[in-house]
């Protein structure tokens, strides 16, 4: 049988593209919450387990008590994969956003972005700006960093399956274990968990490998397009911009100019972690959910 983690306390959402995909989010509720509600995308082959950690936290009525969700991209975790890979593409996956947040009656939530979550809440906040309230970005800015696009390129559709959980959270130990030295040996099962899917008590893909062809598109030789006209129309809202300690996609320099060209910005370091921060550990999730009460009187006061 499929392993649960301890208690299921969210909600399965599933809905449909305007394209015709089923597509899956998480919804952590919070009966009555006046708070301003979350949305959490995740990175490029990543998916909704991500944030569980955060969203039990955010959501959790003893606690901050927000309604959380937490999106499936087209092609991965408990979405339908798309025939063509060329919807693979972060302003596609933006509009399937847009269409959850009409669909949930979601109105100047708080955006929590990794890596690609991240440029996806760009383009969100130039075609809805009602939809944006506020943004975390999860180690991603307006310039993306070639070594480490080179690194994703390179494995992207290419990870092998692992024959059962131990050899999967082996794996993802040994890929990951130089960038992230903060993490314990006994947590990489779980986080195993989590970037693979379960098929019958059996790690599996936890998303479509045709992703591989959407990014090999991307000339890194010749350079990445940057994205500072989108990063701006974030100006109006309140940004928080985390970076692991050890990433190769979002640089220092990068975040100096982005605290320059946004007045309203902060910045934190996650140490002993690299692209991109896990938001699992005591000390991020307490950054994060400090952040969002404070854009709570923004939002009073705005």
């Amino acid at each position: 049988m499929p392993r649960r983690e301890e208690s299921q306390n969210w909600k399965d959402v599933y809905y449909t593209s305007r394209d015709g995909l089923r597509l899956h989010a998480r919804h952590y509720p919070a009966e009555g919450s006046s708070r301003r509600p979350v949305l959490c995308l995740p990175g490029l082959t990543r998916n909704a387990r991500d944030f569980h950690r955060l969203a039990s936290f955010l959501a959790d009525p003893l606690r901050h008590r927000r309604d959380v969700y937490c999106v499936d991209y087209r092609g991965r975790g408990a979405s339908q994969y798309d025939p063509d890979w060329r919807n693979y593409s972060p302003f596609i996956e933006a509009l399937d956003v847009l269409d959850l947040v009409t669909i949930a009656g979601l109105h100047d939530a708080a955006i929590i972005g990794t890596s690609r979550g991240g440029l996806i809440a760009m383009i969100m906040a130039v075609l809805r700006p009602t939809s944006v309230g506020a943004v975390v970005f999860n180690d991603i800015g307006p310039v993306l960093e070639r070594e480490g696009l080179t690194r994703i390129i390179g494995y992207v559709g290419r990870v092998p399956i692992p024959a059962n959980w131990e050899e999967a959270a082996a794996l993802v130990r040994d890929m990951n274990k130089r960038y992230f030295p903060a993490i314990e040996d006994e947590e990489w099962m779980e986080i195993a968990r989590q970037w693979f899917n379960d098929e019958n008590g059996q790690p599996t893909n936890a998303y479509d490998k045709a992703l591989s062809r959407s990014i090999s598109m991307l000339d890194v030789e010749q350079g990445i397009p940057e994205m500072w006209p989108q990063f701006m129309a974030l100006t109006r809202v309140p940004l928080l911009v985390l970076r692991g300690e050890h990433s190769d996609i979002l640089s220092e320099e990068t975040v100096r100019e982005m605290a320059v060209r946004h007045p309203d910005m902060r910045a934190v370091t996650i140490p002993g972690q690299g692209h991109a921060p896990l938001l699992r550990d005591p000390e991020s999730i307490s950054v994060v959910a400090n952040f969002l009460a404070e854009t709570d009187d923004f939002r009073a006061a705005a």
